[in-house]
């Protein structure tokens, strides 16, 4: 058996490799002595649109886990999605700092606990619920079957829910979302979930714009552009190369009904400040990312994190000011050139 995360990691690597194919046409004698790379998601200010991707079981990395994350999104002036699988609590992760907060939520068979964790979150000031729809079953995690991968406590679920499953043949993480995914939770079912709070919901976990459409026929408040960090299903798309086919223009007049409406963000792949500038280019309003701080927090603690943000911003503010984009809003499609457009000029 392969010690892969799942299958071969085609979709894993596409993920980085698809921003590499991306390249730059730079506009020239724009003033550029001021960059300001500040931007708006959902009302909320932030420094740059870069966001704390949601990244479970933290306290693998730090043993401050997730309050270590929040402090340095609250030093960085970002927002930080909280993983619904955090090892810290609600009320722990909200008392740590001022941060901008949103929560990822999975829905769980028995509702109700789904439903106290969102409304405590609301309670303790979290500003948005991010909704994962891409795992109505875990996917094929080889190199956690193959390490016999054993979850540390979810705090969140203490007293609502046993997180002691066992597997002896393979991965208790698995084992554990087998037990309390909801596998049926469908689109009929956001009614459910905006009547149990009165926070915008985003959803995360698109690659369609049949599902863009969808998203915004059941009123959803945002989009992300995710595959779950090529943990789920592989070979899909990469999320660059899904976020563009999500903004053009299909039947049903995509780029208005989400471009225009509502923030779309991409999550996955994004290693350098020029994949910041190369996803807004290509129509994101912000992105998130995982992998590298979490990298970060293992390395440092609260100062890893904070230092992976400040590099990628740093690297941002660079691609504005040598691509002619004194402003986040000056950004724009005619700044990149992607292999569809190289396609399109040999027609």
């Amino acid at each position: 058996m392969s010690s892969k995360n799942w299958l071969d990691q085609h979709t894993l690597r596409e993920n980085v490799e698809a921003f590499s194919r991306i390249t730059f046409q730079p506009r020239i004698l724009v003033d550029v002595s001021k960059i300001d790379t500040s931007t708006t998601i959902l009302g909320y200010k932030i420094s740059s649109p870069i966001m704390i991707a949601p990244t479970g079981l933290r306290k693998l990395a730090h043993p401050e886990g997730e309050i270590a994350m929040a402090r340095a999104a609250a030093a960085c002036n970002t927002i930080m999605v909280v993983s619904f699988m955090a090892t810290r609590t609600v009320e722990e992760v909200a008392s740590s700092c001022d941060a901008v907060r949103f929560l990822q939520l999975y829905v769980f068979k028995r509702r109700d606990i789904s439903a106290q964790v969102v409304q405590k979150a609301e309670r303790y000031g979290f500003k948005a619920i991010v909704l994962t729809v891409d795992t109505p079953r875990l996917g094929r995690r080889e190199i956690d079957i193959k390490n016999k991968m054993v979850s540390p406590k979810l705090k969140n679920f203490e007293g609502l829910v046993s997180t002691e499953i066992s597997d002896d043949k393979g991965s208790n993480l698995e084992a554990l979302a087998s037990e309390i995914l909801d596998p049926s939770f469908s689109w009929k079912d956001i009614e459910w979930l905006k009547s149990i709070t009165k926070l915008p919901i985003l959803i995360k976990g698109v690659l369609t714009c049949e599902d863009a459409i969808k998203a915004m026929e059941v009123g959803i408040s945002g989009i992300i552009v995710s595959n779950h960090g090529a943990r789920q299903l592989d070979y899909v798309p990469a999320t660059i190369s899904a976020l563009e086919e999500s903004m053009v223009v299909y039947p049903g007049q995509v780029v208005q009904a989400v471009g225009g409406r509502v923030p779309v963000l991409l999550d996955g792949g994004v290693r350098r400040g020029t994949d910041v500038f190369k996803a807004l280019a290509l129509g994101a309003q912000a992105v998130l990312v995982g992998r590298p701080v979490v990298y970060g927090l293992a390395a440092m603690g609260e100062q890893g994190v904070r230092r992976v943000i400040e590099m990628l911003k740093d690297e941002f503010e660079i691609t504005m000011a040598l691509s002619g984009c004194p402003r986040v809003k000056d950004i724009s499609r005619s700044h990149v050139r992607t292999e569809r457009d190289r396609l399109r000029s040999m027609l």
